[in-house]
Parts: structure tokens; C-alpha cells; sequence
């Protein structure tokens, strides 16, 4: 199985073999029931749909509690949809654990989450500008402005994606290759060397 969903439980910290104090994330990843199956003949393409959190009945629309019982199973909160190329051997209603995606010899991760949402950010905070620069020359309120962005006479315009004051954070993010520190199978936790993107709480990919 290529990946699985979870979600961020915190931050801790282990001693490593060294002796050094190594910063963790704890994710609790799965159980995850299967949802849907993608085929070549029918879809285009092959892919398995997860889903996971448990979710109240009440919260559900018909259409989605429809699309859970015919899986057998309950509504649940968060659908990923993962290409496989075996989805074929799985059907609906299987339930996925940590150990299937997380084995033994596996040493790293990439984890998909949502950063957190930092609002509306200047451009020393969003890219790390210098600011203007001194008082001098009368520049009393300019110390944390972007300064000239070169629209003149000419282009007489703003050129798109330009580094500018804007909303920060809440994105979708992807970091690879984070070290996988220790596995605990009975709880379902996965312990993740350094920080992942996200709050606690936040759902999280974890693709292996």
C-alpha cells in the first residue's frame, strides 16, 4: 500500500543511541477502511479511496452515507484516494493498519499536511525581507516596507507573483524523507524524527 492517513497527536522527544536528545512528531496513522476502487477498465486508472476518523451519522449528507454502506462500513471524516496498481486485490470494507504501510526496513516517510494558517503577513514575516533600512533621508516609517517594486511608466502595472504582503500558511505542504524513529503497532503511533506541517489534531498522508 502506498500510503495511509493519520493524524498529527503532538510533539516529543527521544535519546538517541548518541545520547542526544532528538526532537519527534507522534502520528497516529490508521486504521483506514477501503472505500472505493478504482479500475483501468472503468475509471481510467487504478487507484484504492481511504477513509478515515469516525464521524456522527447526523453530520453525514445521504449521498456520502450511502457511499459508506455500500463499503459496510460507518461515515467516516477524511477521504484520500491513493494510486495503486494492486487495488484490484483489495475490495470494500478492508481495513489497512500502520504495519501495512510501515514495515520493518522502512526508514523514512514523505508526509502531505496543511500548514498552519499565519493570516494576513508583511513581507518581512512572509519572506524575510530586510526592510527599507535606516531613518535617514526622512524614512521615520518605512523600516518593515517592501520598497520599490520597479512599476513605472512602464510596465505601469504590478507583474503577477510578485513577493508582496499576503495571506500566509494554510497551503498545502509535502516534506520528504523524514526518519521513521520508532513504530508502535498496538496504538496504531508512528514516531517521526522533527516536525511535520500542520497543527495538532490536523490530518495528515503519510506515504512510504
Amino acid at each position: 500500500m502506498p500510503g495511509l492517513i493519520g493524524k498529527k497527536v503532538g510533539m516529543m522527544s527521544v535519546f538517541g543511541a548518541d545520547g542526544k536528545n532528538i526532537p519527534c512528531t507522534v502520528v497516529e496513522a490508521g486504521p483506514c477502511v477501503v472505500t472505493q476502487i478504482r479500475t483501468v477498465e472503468k475509471d481510467g486508472y487504478a487507484a484504492v479511496q481511504l477513509a478515515y476518523d469516525e464521524k456522527k451519522e447526523k453530520h453525514t449528507s445521504a449521498a456520502l452515507k450511502g457511499h459508506f454502506e455500500k463499503a459496510g462500513t460507518t461515515p467516516k471524516r477524511k477521504l484520500v484516494e491513493f494510486e495503486a496498481d494492486f487495488a484490484e486485490d483489495l475490495k470494500l470494507g478492508d481495513t489497512l493498519t500502520l504495519t501495512d504501510v510501515i514495515k520493518e526496513d522502512t526508514k523514512f516517510v514523505d508526509v502531505v499536511g496543511t500548514s498552519k494558517g499565519k493570516g494576513f503577513q508583511g513581507v518581512v514575516h512572509r519572506y524575510h525581507f530586510a526592510g527599507v533600512g535606516g531613518q535617514t533621508h526622512g524614512q521615520h516609517n518605512r523600516l518593515r516596507h517592501p520598497g520599490s517594486m520597479g512599476a513605472s511608466s512602464w510596465p505601469s502595472r504590478v507583474f503577477p507573483g510578485m513577493r508582496m504582503a499576503g495571506h500566509m500558511g494554510n497551503e498545502r505542504v509535502k516534506v520528504f524523507n523524514l526518519e521513521v524513529v520508532k513504530v508502535i503497532p498496538e496504538q496504531n503511533l508512528l514516531v517521526i524524527k522533527g516536525s511535520v506541517p500542520g497543527a495538532k489534531g490536523s490530518y495528515l498522508i503519510l506515504e512510504a
